[in-house]
């Protein structure tokens, strides 16, 4: 695909799509709360449509309107076993923390996914589920899916450290343990984005978090509610980004999400002198507007607590460190290199490909700016996140073209994500 080059100005006001963690967990929790969940804003991208097949697989009824989803719950023990594999397609949320659901089921399934996700591990997970008395093994012994999984009704509690940053492995507990007769307790390695233990609550549990550690009692029952999904931060980033690059804009974004676990990228954008603000606040909904303006902005570092807060981010974050003036480090991501492909090898190379100054290192990354960026063709690798990373890019190239293989990629978080970027290009002139 030949991306959009030497865009002058943006200007306008989007709606970025729903939330895509969020998304995930209204129809995981609809599906085992009892009574009806109707999910307005939910994110009709390839992943989360993913989530709704399966669970449609498993038996849950799942109504598709124009502007609502309605999920018939089942309660904790009324999935019922599966005719055929679960296919997950490129969602690793939907893999693990399925795995955590089914746990404590009467249910014998086979989960897979695509090329990306049967290359990602999952002993992270199967690990501590073994532990709680779950049968649970990758393909001919290794931890990589395809994932056989036997569950356990007599389900035990437990008492576990984990040993890195992950929302989708502290999740898949959080879902198991709920199964478990006695409290669990689950301490975090750093904080991670906590929209399974907020939708906990919403759906009428109880769970206790002090700091990082979390304890949960098995045996709840949950009620089915109503959902709002705020826009994805995730998919904002890629317009704050180009908002703060391409000269002479002014991007207003409607009803993002500000879920303190996930606005890092705000406090590196303030470090770094970007124009941003915040209006219009929500707090029930923990959403707001966003503006940026173009800015000139310094390097900065990037690491310790507040990489689990932006980790989605840090391809974009990247770019926008090319154009800064000095050196930005990034460290501590090491989580990046299992992520749909090897997020810190790919930004390096793509973005050199492009004429910029990134080494990579085995956490993270050190990029050198401002360097101006030259054109030239890129991959995607199929990670939706390379892939509109490398469009924002491309709009600071003035000559040649850029050629982007695999752009297909961006479907699964943001299907419109094109169509998007070309009315903030038509609102500028």
């Amino acid at each position: 695909m030949q991306l959009m080059t030497n865009v002058t100005s943006l200007k306008g006001t989007i709606e970025v799509p729903g939330d895509k963690s969020i998304s995930h967990r209204s129809i995981m929790f609809g599906a085992l709360a009892t009574g009806k969940t109707t999910i307005t804003h939910f994110l009709k991208a390839d992943d989360c449509l993913n989530t709704i097949k399966i669970f449609r697989q498993l038996g849950v009824e799942i109504e598709e309107k124009e502007k609502e989803i309605v999920v018939t719950g089942v309660g904790f023990q009324g999935l019922k076993q599966p005719s055929d594999i679960l296919d997950v397609g490129n969602s690793g949320t939907t893999i693990r923390l399925l795995m955590g659901i089914l746990a404590g089921q009467n249910l014998e399934v086979i989960l897979t996914g695509d090329s990306s996700i049967q290359k990602r591990p999952m002993n992270r997970v199967m690990l501590p589920l073994q532990e709680m008395g779950v049968e649970v093994s990758g393909f001919e012994g290794t931890q990589f899916p395809p994932i056989n999984l036997k569950g356990n009704k007599d389900i035990q509690p437990i008492h576990y450290q984990l040993p890195v940053a992950s929302a989708q492995v502290k999740s898949a507990l959080l879902f198991a343990a709920l199964y478990a007769k006695k409290e669990s307790v689950i301490i975090e390695k750093e904080l991670t984005r906590d929209h399974t233990e907020v939708m906990i609550r919403q759906f009428g549990g109880q769970i206790d978090v002090s700091g990082k550690e979390i304890k949960l009692s098995g045996h709840q029952q949950f009620k089915g509610t109503h959902v709002n999904v705020p826009g994805d931060i995730s998919s904002a980033a890629f317009f704050i980004v180009a908002g703060l690059l391409v000269s002479n804009s002014r991007i207003v974004l409607k009803n993002v999400g500000l879920n303190q676990t996930r606005t890092g990228i705000i406090d590196v954008i303030k470090a770094m002198g970007g124009d941003i603000s915040i209006e219009d606040i929500d707090e029930v909904n923990e959403s707001g507007t966003v503006i940026v303006t173009s800015s000139d902005l310094v390097g900065t570092e990037i690491s310790g607590e507040l990489i689990p807060r932006l980790i989605d981010e840090i391809p974009i974050l990247a770019l926008l460190a090319t154009q800064a003036t000095g050196t930005t480090v990034i460290k501590d991501a090491e989580e990046l290199r299992v992520k749909e492909t090897d997020r810190i090898q790919a930004v390096a190379d793509e973005l050199s490909k492009l004429g910029a100054d990134v080494t990579p290192t085995d956490d993270g990354l050190i990029v050198k700016g401002p360097t101006p960026l030259t054109a030239g063709s890129v991959t995607s690798y199929g990670d939706h996140r390379i892939g509109m990373m490398l469009q924002v890019a491309a709009l600071l190239v003035n000559e040649g073209e850029v050629i982007l293989d695999k752009s297909e990629a961006v479907s699964v978080s943001y299907p419109t994500f094109f169509k998007d970027l070309a009315k903030l290009v038509s609102d500028a002139k």
